[in-house]
């Protein structure tokens, strides 16, 4: 299964290691840090014109990308839901 993250993007459900709050994670310093080396490595694709409401981080073949979506957390976590039960 895939999960649609906002505009065009799809990533494939089992690569998804989380499904972060912007708003509750970006307090911490270590959260900070692993967004600046991510932005840094330029592994960071925002897929939104918007503010970006949460971020996700997955992982292709030991390749760690984060995705800053303009989607809540709690949309994504529906969606998987959804995705389960069809």
């Amino acid at each position: 299964m895939y999960l649609h993250l906002g505009q065009s993007i799809v990533v494939p459900e089992a690569d998804v290691i989380g499904i972060f709050d912007l708003d509750n994670t970006t307090g911490s310093r270590i959260t900070k840090k692993f967004l600046a080396d991510a932005e840094k490595q330029g592994n960071v694709i925002n897929v939104s014109d918007e503010l970006p409401r949460s971020f996700i981080v997955s992982s292709i073949k030991n390749d760690k990308t984060v995705y800053l979506s303009q989607l809540s957390p709690q949309t994504l976590l529906k969606r998987t839901e959804t995705m389960r039960f069809e």
